[in-house]
């Protein structure tokens, strides 16, 4: 065979003279270890990928209907061929010369952690949870950490690793290693499309009727997150943020006020509608709110998103959800539109930000405080941010105070895994209670009475905030509306924590409680009438669409960009001006 032939070959095959790391001898004396095209790591990494570190997929397709026929296993198949074929085909554009170990490492670890989490909390992997993994804290992180992670990624990726570590990959020349993998791209992809053809109307039927499947094609669901993420300027502008309100005005409320107003706007955190006793979940965790008569609880209440990076912003913007999802443009938020009006705004965090939501507003985080009284057990509960909000108000600049303020409070509420971690030894009414992050080493019971302890916590700080704002009507014509980002699932067909595509999560992940406490101080300034908004939102349906314009319209700011149609109390608005004036 001519040399120039066997040269250009794709798998590099020998005649006589092997390569140098072939001739250099090991310190022992013996030969030094084979050096392999560096298409044989790719090919037999992408089989492991494909295979042992899809285990989510299997058991996901497996479960299908008629899932384990001799027909289905023969799809299953035909499936491993087209993902380890997908893998290759990636790799075979990602994979370089020095760098090709790197880039494989870098798959079998990013495929092991992603197998742990999809095998033991039922998500997927897409752009949005990819988001929340970059945005999350070192706080959140260490409630993920436990020995089941651990040794589910070293049985994962040790083998391939240490396989790959000990590896001698054969060094090619740039055109000639450009050549082998532009034939190894070709080859990959001929074999993925003779696997799909064999199985196409199958194939085709699966992932139309079981959407979720995409998102568990492991790892290359992580590769397409990243890219859609990284390719997000070349579909928006990020790099401008366009003006939004700055026509805001104070309406005639404020015309000679006696008092300001004082908005507290509590976001609660992975609090699921279903699980409050206020919206007529079985169980009492909403003891103190459930004894008020002066709350306006909204039961059918959707979230923009499944997450927190989803649903805060997307809740803070005039958009609404799908005007946000597909805006070409960053717009100001909320906050600055109130700030555009002349008001003092201040958001106090106790959890891991407000993604970018509060940046051109004062700040404060409480999440790392330490307080002997308030947080006897390491980590303070939502009720910090109470201790020194007085003082921190206070800050604001005075001639904006003197209009009014309003004050966000983002809640660590009933984050997840450690739901335990969200509830004081004196708030746990009911046990046993699921103490691990582990979800798994639970009974679905424990993992619920759990969540609903953290509930009652939050049943006692959104009473707290009541009362501190009572205690402050001699100052302030007071209010408080409290809404959650997202729901939660606590194992519900094998699901846990939150952050599915919006189009496949259950309801109970979208579904989020409203509540809103008016003083009547704050209902006669802008003549709201309590019964009839008991009695229009109690089943109406609504979502975070709403918020933004609820809230301007709570603060009577007049804006363009105010939507009264979009304000869920306009019209009991009208309702006590008619009863005044009979």
């Amino acid at each position: 065979m001519p040399q120039t032939l066997i040269r250009w070959l794709p798998f590099g095959v020998s005649s006589h003279t092997p390569s140098r790391p072939l001739d250099i001898a090991s310190a022992e004396g013996g030969a030094a270890p084979l050096a392999r095209h560096p298409a044989w790591p790719i090919l037999l990494i992408s089989v492991w990928l494909a295979t042992v570190c899809n285990a989510a997929l299997w058991r996901a397709l497996t479960a299908l209907p008629n899932g384990t026929d001799l027909h289905s296993w023969g799809f299953v198949l035909a499936f491993a061929v087209i993902v380890a074929a997908g893998n290759v085909a990636v790799l075979s554009l990602l994979a370089w010369g020095r760098a090709t170990k790197w880039v494989l490492g870098s798959f079998v670890l990013m495929a092991a952690f992603g197998s742990y989490f999809m095998l033991n909390y039922g998500i997927v992997i897409d752009a949005s949870m990819l988001t929340n993994v970059l945005q999350t804290d070192v706080r959140e992180a260490g409630d993920l950490l436990n020995g089941r992670l651990v040794v589910t990624v070293l049985v994962l990726a040790a083998p391939p690793l240490w396989w790959l570590w000990h590896q001698q990959v054969r060094p090619l020349g740039l055109v000639r290693h450009l050549a082998h993998n532009a034939a190894l791209l070709a080859a990959a992809l001929l074999v993925l499309v003779a696997a799909l053809l064999l199985v196409f109307q199958d194939f085709a039927s699966t992932m139309r009727n079981h959407t979720q499947l995409r998102y568990l094609i492991n790892p290359l669901n992580s590769v397409y997150a990243v890219a859609h993420m990284a390719t997000k300027p070349l579909r928006m502008d990020t790099s401008t943020l366009l003006p939004l309100g700055r026509d805001a005005q104070l309406g005639a409320s404020y015309t000679q006020q006696s008092k300001v107003p004082l908005l507290v706007l509590v976001l609660g955190e992975t609090a699921r509608s279903a699980n409050f006793g206020l919206n007529g979940y079985a169980r009492n965790t909403t003891p103190l709110l459930s004894a008020r008569t002066d709350l306006v609880s909204a039961r059918n209440a959707w979230a923009c998103g499944t997450s927190t990076a989803a649903s805060l912003p997307c809740m803070f913007s005039h958009l609404g959800r799908d005007g946000f999802e597909g805006r070409k443009n960053n717009f100001e938020s909320l906050l600055d539109v109130l700030q555009h009006a002349g008001l003092a705004v201040l958001w106090v965090d106790n959890q891991s930000g407000c993604k970018g939501v509060c940046d051109r507003v004062a700040q404060a985080s409480t999440s790392r405080d330490t307080d002997p009284a308030l947080c006897p057990e390491g980590e303070c509960p939502d009720t910090i941010m109470l201790k020194d909000l007085e003082q921190r108000i206070a800050a604001l600049p005075a001639e904006q105070r003197a209009r009014g303020t309003v004050v966000v409070l983002h809640q660590m509420g009933s984050h997840g895994p450690a739901y335990f971690k969200r509830s004081a030894k004196s708030q746990k009414a009911f046990t046993p209670e699921c103490t691990s992050n582990t979800l798994q080493e639970c009974g679905q019971a424990q993992v619920v009475n759990a969540y609903d302890n953290s509930i009652v916590a939050t049943d006692a700080f959104l009473n707290a905030t009541i009362e501190w704002l009572q205690a402050r009507a001699d100052q302030a014509h007071t209010a408080m509306l409290y809404v959650s980002d997202h729901g939660e699932s606590l194992g519900e067909g094998n699901l846990y924590l939150h952050g599915l595509p919006y189009a496949i999560a259950p309801d109970v992940q979208k579904q989020v409680p409203w509540i809103t406490w008016l003083s009547s101080a704050m209902q006669a300034r802008h003549q709201l009438n309590l019964g009839c908004l008991q009695k229009e939102l109690a089943e109406q349906r609504i979502s975070h669409d709403a918020y933004f314009h609820s809230v301007l319209g709570l603060m009577d700011v007049q804006t363009t960009a105010y939507q009264a149609t979009q304000d869920i109390y306009a019209p009991c608005r009208s309702v006590q001006t008619a009863q005044t004036n009979r």
